[in-house]
């Protein structure tokens, strides 16, 4: 895959959105959780969570994964968003046949831009927009997200619900199952401060929190205010989106947690033997159509 080069207009961007982010988030937060913090001192209450999914072109195997394992759930009290990137598929008509009330479905007039379009900055920034549209639309007290082709454990909301209300943590990930050609494996979460965030050597007893995959994620929505970066492509080191997301979350200084139990399942999609980045790669190299 071609690497994308960086120019002076990238890391212009890059170096001012970094500042931007670094002193507004940790002032923002300290403010949200003076107003909210309050708001979750109940941790027998079983409060609305907010799902959503960012799609394109994907309507079988959303279907299939994604919304299976969501209305499966031991946990009731959610609302599931998905939204598509203006899907030219069957998406909305298979969910249009969804008769569940939790279920909402919005599909973005237009396709997303502000990347350049190849596989690799796909991979990056594609499900930004769509994302942050979802987060614009969330009205539950913590949020969840789920990428289309994953599947949470039929456990998945209430086990992390229940650690993150009893360790009074305001965003929680945990271990996931992935397999790449045939091979399943356990994904531990990585602190924060490890050489795979910071590019730096290793700082000696890092205590940073594990941080785990995307379709791990609970934090509460006083936190909705840090939205994915379209520019996270731009970036030197970290530029996928959803990395980008949560080190800032990190650098906020808000209080995370790690359970280590597998939530969610990352499987390889129909016609491919692995996933993340290595299955973009995979499908460049035969020539297939690649999707955010």
């Amino acid at each position: 895959m071609k690497k994308y080069k960086r120019t002076f207009v990238d890391k212009l961007i890059s170096r001012s959105n970094s500042l931007r982010f670094k002193l507004y988030e940790p002032m923002m937060l300290s403010l949200q959780r003076r107003q909210f913090d309050s708001d979750y001192a109940n941790f027998n209450e079983t409060p609305m969570v907010s799902v959503y999914t960012p799609t394109y072109n994907r309507g079988d195997i959303l279907m299939e994964r994604a919304l299976g394992s969501v209305l499966s759930q031991t946990y009731t009290n959610f609302e599931y968003i998905i939204i598509g990137d203006c899907c030219t598929d069957n998406t909305e008509q298979l969910l249009s046949k969804v008769k569940d009330p939790r279920v909402k479905f919005y599909n973005m007039p237009q396709k997303s831009a502000g990347y350049p379009l190849t596989p690799e900055c796909r991979w990056l920034a594609g499900p930004v927009k769509a994302a942050n549209q979802a987060l614009g639309m969330v009205r539950g007290k913590w949020i969840a997200r789920l990428d289309d082709d994953d599947m949470f454990t039929e456990d998945h909301i209430e086990r992390l619900l229940e650690f993150a209300q009893k360790g009074n943590y305001e965003f929680v990930s945990g271990l996931y199952e992935e397999e790449r050609f045939g091979e399943k494996t356990t994904v531990p979460g990585i602190r924060a401060q490890d050489t795979y965030y910071t590019g730096k050597p290793p700082i000696q007893e890092d205590s940073s929190p594990f941080i785990g995959g995307t379709s791990t994620w609970l934090y509460r929505s006083y936190l909705n205010f840090i939205r994915y970066n379209i520019h996270c492509w731009r970036k030197a080191w970290n530029r996928v989106n959803d990395i980008d997301l949560s080190l800032r979350i990190f650098q906020s200084r808000a209080r995370m947690g790690f359970l280590e139990k597998i939530v969610t399942h990352v499987y390889p999609r129909p016609g491919e033997e692995t996933v993340g980045l290595d299955a973009y790669i995979e499908a460049e190299k035969k020539g297939m159509e690649v999707h955010n």
